[in-house]
């Protein structure tokens, strides 16, 4: 059986009890269901809390007692609160503030101590609402915290141990792990079982002896879970949950998306939350077992998000360009290009003879590691595939570069993530946090360079070094549009309304779409943007196409938007109507990023964002919308799209520099969450690799890295 527990992702599962369940998402709620008395096979949404500003992920249950008599919830968020709810009002009755980032894992010992662990490396103790006791549990942060029948306490952090703890006092630590443990579980009688980003799951005996190890999923393993069967569940980042059995894995379960966590109920059946924003129950019990139109309708969303996320040779399908990249002239011949041509990728050649495009063939297949380059013929290229000519044909290679290879393996300019160098090495030191080098990206586990290496000794005064570059204190905006393009898609949706006679009255009239023409003229028009001016109905075109037109048809409207707002008179428009009350940018950002979020729509309205730090008229609406912001577009920074990430690294760069500028400690410290969610750091290789580019701007960077990294 499933059932949608938000409209975003899915973070946490809790068992209460024999059979309810409760759940903690990106939407920032804590949802508590029950099995439906009239049909034992599906379950009701009972009670949702609200009280987390940002989203939602560990839960522990409190078993109902004098207190609690329907029992209690204890959650911990991004926001870094934990909070305790009462089921029987739904309301928080304890509001915790302690931690100075993001908490990943909350837990109750055997006194009814509250215990939570958090990306600020610290384990903290709660009893009546205040911290009894804390003491920073690793060097660097804490992912999961586990309470074991036998009273101890478990810790897995990005430093790749697990830790054992009774009280305060570290009894074990287990080594093995080669990435960060992101989940840890109990083994019924036998030991603990811990999963990592190195994509393994390991068994350890509580003496620290590692006694199995399974490894097959191909990707972040995030969460697991065992059952008194002996039956062990895992959950990672590519889709699935794997159950193993004596170290074998015995099925793999695909799902529409990201497998967030896994818990077994006392009867055996499996729990799985979901980035689709779906708690789905798995049974080997035939009658509860869903019945066809449930699994049929499973099916097709598993169908719906392949197709959606098919790759060949490392590259979505659903962005590579469609046929009309060929209407552009190739610049040499055999210049090649790979295009969309319905779910998969055909490549074409550039013909300088005939000027025209060859088709080579349909690509089926790519290279097996997409992190080295390939080479042919003794040259590197950025893929090599194999193209099938034609049937009877040997399959022939084809190289293929994407683009120029920067420094940073995002594709950021470098100065983005020393921004938020900068950034991290601010806030960690006024938070007194420890952290040493061995500090990786707690949803990644790559390296990143952290405060707290002691600099090297020289005799005498040391020679002072000039930044060129470093801190950099500007911000960064999207300044271009292919309005042509734009408006040819606007034209293309608008007749499709048009035709259709439910959606007639949504379409824009004749002089509604000449003066959509007269607003883009303007906006091209960029030498004179300091007097045009736009008419007063002008907005009421843009607020008719953000309010009435289908989700799936917001993008190329974005694209306009992010111009209005970089215009300043567009952007005082926009700003009066926020004003008036009619807040037309937060309530579509809302429906067009709500799951599943089209990436279309992700790039162009998180880029609308980016410019309006522009504008000195949107601060406050800025500032006023922090947290929402970041929470609707959090799910970016893990895109399969480049320019996705991009986007989202620049709107990190730019709340960085506001907030710092304003001395916003709170909102630093929650940018500060983001940005470590996000933003792999590896300070240290940039430096040499920017040192040793023959561009002299790229040097001097490098050299502004080298001399930062020394300095601290």
């Amino acid at each position: 059986m499933h059932f949608p527990s938000s409209a975003s992702c899915v973070r946490g599962i809790c068992i209460c009890g024999d059979s309810s369940i409760a759940t903690g998402s990106r939407d920032k709620t804590v949802r508590f269901w029950r099995v439906d008395e009239t049909e034992k096979s599906r379950y009701t949404l009972s009670k949702t809390m609200v009280g987390h500003n940002s989203f939602v992920g560990p839960l522990a249950w409190i078993p109902a007692n004098e207190r609690f008599p329907e029992g209690g919830i204890v959650s911990g968020g991004m926001d870094t609160y934990v909070f305790v709810w009462d089921l029987s009002t739904a309301q928080a009755i304890q509001t915790m503030k302690g931690h100075q980032l993001q908490v990943t894992g909350v837990t109750l010992d055997d006194q009814g101590d509250i215990l939570s662990s958090s990306i600020d490396c610290t384990v903290r103790r709660w009893r009546n609402g205040d911290t009894v006791e804390s003491w920073p549990a690793h060097q660097a942060p804490i992912q999961a915290i586990l309470k074991l029948p036998s009273g101890e306490v478990a810790t897995g952090s990005t430093d790749t141990t697990v830790k054992l703890w009774r009280g305060s006092k570290c009894l074990h630590t287990f080594i093995g792990h080669t990435d960060t443990v992101r989940g840890l579980g109990v083994m019924p009688n036998v030991g603990i079982l811990s999963a990592s980003h190195d994509g393994s799951i390991r068994l350890w005996a509580l003496s620290g002896e590692p006694l199995v190890e399974m490894v097959g999923h191909t990707s972040l393993v995030y969460c697991v879970a065992a059952h008194s069967s002996g039956v062990i569940a895992s959950g990672s980042e590519d889709r699935y949950t794997k159950l193993w059995r004596d170290a074998a894995c015995v099925q793999s379960i695909e799902h529409p998306g990201c497998v967030w966590d896994v818990k077994f109920l006392p009867n055996g059946d499996l729990v799985t939350a979901c980035s689709d924003g779906v708690i789905r129950i798995w049974t080997t019990d035939a009658d509860r077992m869903a019945g066809t139109p449930e699994l049929d309708a499973f099916e097709a969303q598993l169908s719906f998000y392949k197709s959606n996320t098919k790759t060949v040779g490392g590259i979505k399908v659903s962005e590579l360009p469609g046929l009309d990249a060929l209407q552009q002239p190739g610049t040499k011949n055999g210049q090649t290009k790979v295009i969309r041509e319905g779910d998969t990728g055909v490549a074409y050649s550039w013909n300088s003879a005939d000027y025209k495009w060859d088709k080579i063939g349909e690509i089926v297949d790519g290279p097996d590691d997409l992190q080295g380059r390939k080479k042919l013929d003794g040259v590197a290229y950025d893929y090599v595939f194999d193209v099938d000519i034609e049937d009877g044909e040997p399959i022939r290679k084809l190289p293929y570069n994407r683009g120029e290879q920067w420094l940073l393996k995002e594709g950021l300019p470098l100065t983005y993530k020393e921004q938020i160098v900068q950034f991290i090495l601010k806030n960690t030191g006024q938070a007194n946090v420890a952290l040493d080098y061995s500090f990786a990206d707690p949803y990644t586990g790559a390296n990143a360079y952290m405060p707290g290496q002691p600099s090297s000794f020289t005799s005498g005064p040391p020679e002072k070094y000039n930044f060129k570059y470093i801190p950099k204190r500007g911000m960064l905006y999207f300044d271009t549009a292919q309005f042509d393009g734009i408006l040819r898609k606007i034209a293309e949706f608008n007749n499709a309304m048009a035709s259709d006679e439910g959606q007639r009255l949504l379409s824009l009239n004749d002089a509604e779409s000449m003066r959509l023409n007269a607003i883009v003229a303007i906006l091209k028009d960029t030498s004179h943007y300091h007097t045009s001016a736009f008419a007063d109905t002008d907005m009421n075109i843009l607020i008719k196409m953000l309010t009435s037109w289908p989700v799936q048809m917001l993008f190329p409207v974005f694209d306009v938007v992010k111009m209005m707002i970089y215009h300043p008179h567009g952007a005082n428009l926009f700003v009066n109507c926020l004003q008036s009350g009619n807040d037309i940018l937060m309530d579509t950002f809302r429906r067009a990023t709500a799951a599943p979020a089209l990436a279309a729509n992700q790039l162009t309205s998180i880029r609308a964002v980016v410019n309006a730090f522009r504008q000195t008229c949107f601060r406050t609406w800025l500032v006023h919308h922090r947290s929402e912001i970041l929470d609707l577009f959090s799910e970016c920074c893990s895109s399969s799209n480049k320019n996705i990430r991009l986007s989202y690294s620049t709107l990190i760069l730019n709340y960085t520099v506001l907030l710092i500028d304003s001395k916003d400690e709170d909102g630093q410290q929650q940018v500060l969450s983001a940005a470590m969610e996000a933003i792999q750091l590896d300070v240290k290789s940039i430096a040499e690799s920017a040192k040793s580019s023959k561009e002299a701007k790229i040097a001097e960077v490098g050299a502004d890295i080298e001399h930062l990294i020394k300095s601290v």
